[in-house]
C-alpha cells in the first residue's frame, strides 16, 4: 500500500490489542473517522462502550481521503429535492453544514491545520445540470455563490462556489481525538453473531453493536451487498504546482484539488472497484497537461462506497436487527458524512430524536436504477470461470497489473499479491 501525504506528516499514536473476553454496553467495529467520532461522542455521554479496529486507527480510508469538509456534493440537492422533496433537500443541507460547523468546534481544541475556505465545482462547458443546481441550492437559502472566474489555471463556463467551507489533515485530528478513548487496535472482528462479535480466539459481549466498517460485514441483513458498489479514485501530490485558495471539482472530468500547504492535491481517474486501468496514468497525464512544471511527492489510491441513491445510510442495520446499526455508503463526502454519522447514531442510542435520522434511514426503498446495474455486475462477475474467488460471497476477482491486487468488481473487496486483505467487505485473506 502507498504511504499517504497524512500518513507521512504526523506520529500515530498507538492502542493495545484484546487479550481478553470482554462485556461492553456498545461496541464499534472499525477506527476509521466515522469509528471514532462515534466513540468520542459516545464517551461524552458515559456510555460504556469498546471499538475495534482490524489494523490501526485511521489507516484505512481516512488515511486516503482528500479530507475535504464541504456541503457541495457535485448535483445531489438538485436530485434530492426532485425524489424526495425540499424537506429532505434542506435537511440535507443543514447535516453537512452543521458537521462542517462542528469540525470547526473541535479543531479549536486540536491541532489539526483546519482551516476555512471556499469550495467550487465548476464546468468547462454550458453545464445545465450545475446551473440548475445552483438554483436549487438558492431556493434552499444557502449563500451560494455564481463565479465568473475560478482561481486555477483552467478555464470553466459554469462555476458555483459555497463560502464557508473548510479543509483539514485527517490523522491530526483522529490521533488527536482518540487519545483517551476506549480503543483496541490490531483486533480484527472475524465474525457477528447477534450482538456478539468474534475477535480471534476472543468473544465481545456487547448489547449494541454500531458497524462502521467502510462496507458492512455482515451480509445476513440489511442487503448492503446489493445496495452499494465501490469506487477507485487516485490523488497525487504535487510540489511547485501553485496555490489556489478553495477546494475544487471539475464536473465535466471529475478531477477534484486543494492545497495542503505548499502541495497541491490532484485526484481523480475515478472507476468501479474491479474494472481494470490505469487511472494514476490519467491523472498524472493531466497534471503534467495543467501543472508542467509541478514535481510528484506522493500518489495513492482510494475507495469510496457508492449507494444506490447517493445518500448514505445511517441507523438500524436492517429492520430485523434492533440492536444492531450501521454507519456506511459515505458516496465521495467521507468526512462530513463521517460528523453526521456520529451525531445522529450517538443520538439513537442514547433514546434522543435526530431530525436527520429519516433522511439516512438505511431500510428505505431500494428501487433505484443503480440497484439493476449493481445486480448485473454480480452476474456477469460469478459466469466469470476465472478459479480465484473472493472470500466474501464468492466473486471473481481480477488480477489490477497496476497496483498489483486482486480486486471484486461486485463489492469491492482487494488483496495484496499475496492474499492478505487491502479492503473489505470480506474478513478473510485469500487462501
Amino acid at each position: 500500500m502507498q504511504t499517504t501525504l497524512w500518513q507521512d506528516t504526523c506520529k500515530p499514536i498507538h492502542f493495545p490489542k484484546i487479550s481478553e473476553d470482554i462485556k461492553t454496553d456498545v461496541l464499534i467495529v472499525g477506527g476509521g473517522m466515522a469509528g471514532i467520532l462515534c466513540a468520542y461522542y459516545l464517551s461524552k455521554t458515559n456510555t460504556d462502550y469498546i471499538l475495534c479496529e482490524a489494523k490501526e486507527i485511521g489507516s484505512g480510508t481516512t488515511a486516503r481521503t482528500t479530507a475535504v469538509l464541504s456541503a457541495q456534493h457535485d448535483i445531489l440537492y438538485g436530485k434530492i429535492l426532485r425524489q424526495y422533496g425540499e424537506e429532505y433537500a434542506k435537511l440535507y443541507l443543514e447535516a453537512n453544514l452543521e458537521a462542517i460547523a462542528e469540525y470547526r468546534k473541535l479543531a479549536n481544541e486540536i491541532p489539526c491545520d483546519f482551516e476555512i475556505c471556499p469550495s467550487y465545482q465548476y464546468s468547462e462547458i454550458n453545464d445545465k445540470a450545475l446551473q440548475h443546481e445552483f438554483s436549487v441550492v438558492t431556493k434552499l437559502g444557502f449563500n451560494v455563490k455564481s463565479v465568473q472566474k475560478i482561481p486555477l489555471p483552467l478555464k470553466s463556463k459554469v462555476c458555483i462556489g459555497f463560502p464557508m467551507q473548510a479543509q483539514f489533515h485527517p490523522l491530526k485530528f483522529v490521533y488527536g481525538i482518540a487519545k483517551n478513548l476506549n480503543i483496541y487496535e490490531n483486533s480484527k472482528i472475524d465474525k457477528i453473531e447477534g450482538t456478539i462479535a468474534y475477535c480471534g480466539n476472543r468473544k465481545i459481549f456487547a448489547k449494541r453493536v454500531i458497524i462502521c466498517t467502510h462496507f458492512p460485514i455482515i451480509n445476513t441483513h440489511g442487503l448492503y451487498f446489493t445496495k452499494m458498489y465501490q469506487k477507485k479514485s487516485y490523488v497525487l501530490a504535487l510540489e511547485n504546482a501553485g496555490q489556489y485558495h478553495g477546494t475544487f471539482v471539475d464536473r465535466k472530468n471529475g478531477y477534484y484539488f486543494r492545497n495542503y500547504k505548499n502541495l497541491l492535491i490532484v485526484g481523480g481517474g475515478d472507476h468501479r472497484t474491479g474494472h481494470i486501468k490505469d487511472g494514476f496514468k490519467t491523472v498524472r497525464d493531466f497534471a503534467n497537461k495543467t501543472f508542467p512544471k509541478a514535481k510528484e511527492k506522493y500518489a495513492w489510491s482510494t475507495q469510496d462506497c457508492m449507494t444506490l441513491d447517493s445518500i448514505a445510510y445511517i441507523g438500524k442495520y436492517s429492520k430485523n436487527t434492533p440492536n444492531v446499526y450501521v454507519a456506511t455508503g459515505f458516496n465521495e463526502w467521507g468526512m462530513t458524512t463521517s460528523m453526521i454519522s456520529a451525531k445522529i447514531l450517538c443520538d439513537m442510542l442514547c433514546g434522543k430524536k435526530n431530525k436527520y435520522e429519516k433522511l439516512f434511514n438505511p431500510s428505505r426503498s431500494i428501487l433505484e436504477p443503480q440497484l439493476f446495474a449493481n445486480l448485473g455486475e454480480t452476474v456477469i462477475n460469478f459466469a466469470n470461470p476465472f478459479p480465484k474467488r473472493c472470500p466474501h460471497l464468492g466473486c471473481a476477482l481480477r488480477w489490477n497489473k497496476y497496483e498489483r491486487t486482486w480486486d471484486c468488481s461486485c463489492h469491492g473487496s482487494r488483496f495484496t499479491e499475496n492474499g492478505k486483505i487491502i479492503n473489505n467487505p470480506s474478513v478473510k485473506d485469500l487462501e
